[in-house]
């Protein structure tokens, strides 16, 4: 009897009961309860609120735009990043075990980084439409055309998607890196462990150098418009943007080119964490902490729940649409056409 209680609290410190099992995370029940109410709201808040936008911005007509076509798919990857990643991802943080094989370990992994890469290039693009917007909104209309947005829409998924799949097919990001994996494998670990070469280069390439560029884009949005108000403030310049159109349209440009980096801050800071430690870690030898590397993913994930929370705050149609969907108007087909704006 004795040692059949022995056999089972040993089961239970870890995932399977294998030899080669992975331990499970020693943790208190609380704690593990905080975790996964946590990790619950974060999931629900990202479904959700990025339902709504995507719903808003598909029915009304009023707000196909092409900026508001970016904000629609990045939406869309938000919530894709909620509905299939966060689950498992939240099961493999509470537990430290992954119950759900290496094949979709593999492909988890791959969506993983895709949808996360999907979403700075989103922002990327949402700033370059920005910076013609405010910058040169003489030749906005020429500039950003369907066909360009949907240019956009095509390599801000395509490209995150191929080098996503070709990394993780190749395995090239475990080179040399073979004796570690065959020291720390064992069976319900789901990690991808990226060499010095390849964590560098994945989070200049996924992070770094697209963030960099998007805040050099806002910072010289933001001179150009702070210029365009003084003009128009101490000179009234009678030819540029001299009529009461173009000076509403002006502040309406800058007031979302404000809005939309305020997504991109949050991006940045929220997935900026995770960007050092990924590139640190090879060179520790992988000795952070389960708990730290928990607490940047999740910090990073939490970003697709800060978004449609920013548009909710800062964008009027926002919230009118969002009462129309709540209240059930949305089924009325005249409020497909409702001025929300």
């Amino acid at each position: 009897m004795n040692s059949s209680v022995s056999g089972n609290k040993l089961n239970s410190m870890y995932c399977f009961d294998l030899s080669n099992s992975c331990p499970k995370t020693n943790v208190t029940p609380s704690r593990f309860s905080a975790m996964c109410i946590i990790m619950s709201v974060i999931i629900t808040i990202t479904i959700v609120g990025n339902l709504m936008v995507i719903i808003s911005v598909s029915h009304f007509k009023q707000l196909h735009s092409p900026t508001n076509f970016l904000i629609l798919s990045l939406a869309i990857t938000d919530f894709l990043l909620g509905l299939v990643i966060m689950p498992y991802s939240m099961v493999r943080s509470a537990t430290s075990c992954w119950y759900f094989g290496d094949l979709f370990c593999k492909l988890h992994s791959c969506l993983d980084m895709t949808f996360c890469t999907t979403s700075i290039l989103h922002l990327f693009f949402i700033s370059v439409d920005r910076y013609y917007a405010v910058c040169q909104p003489l030749h906005y209309y020429s500039k950003i055309t369907n066909r360009m947005i949907e240019v956009y829409l095509f390599v801000s998924w395509s490209v995150p998607f191929l080098y996503s799949v070709s990394l993780i097919v190749s395995n090239v990001h475990m080179e040399g890196l073979n004796h570690f994996v065959e020291s720390h494998t064992c069976i319900g670990s789901c990690f991808l462990i990226l060499n010095k070469l390849w964590a560098t280069v994945s989070s200049s390439f996924c992070f770094f150098v697209p963030g960099a560029m998007m805040i050099g884009i806002y910072i010289h949005i933001f001179s150009v418009a702070q210029k365009q108000a003084r003009m128009l403030v101490l000179h009234n310049h009678p030819h540029y943007l001299g009529t009461n159109t173009n000076k509403a349209s002006l502040k309406v440009e800058s007031k979302a080119a404000k809005t939309l980096s305020l997504v991109m801050g949050a991006f940045l800071l929220c997935w900026l964490p995770f960007s050092i430690v990924t590139v640190v870690d090879p060179y520790l030898d992988f000795t952070t902490s389960d708990d730290l590397y928990n607490a940047v993913l999740w910090l990073g994930y939490f970003n697709s729940s800060l978004n449609p929370i920013i548009y909710a705050l800062f964008y009027p149609w926002f919230q009118k649409t969002f009462k129309i969907i709540i209240t059930g108007k949305l089924f009325n087909n005249d409020f497909s056409s409702f001025c929300v704006r």
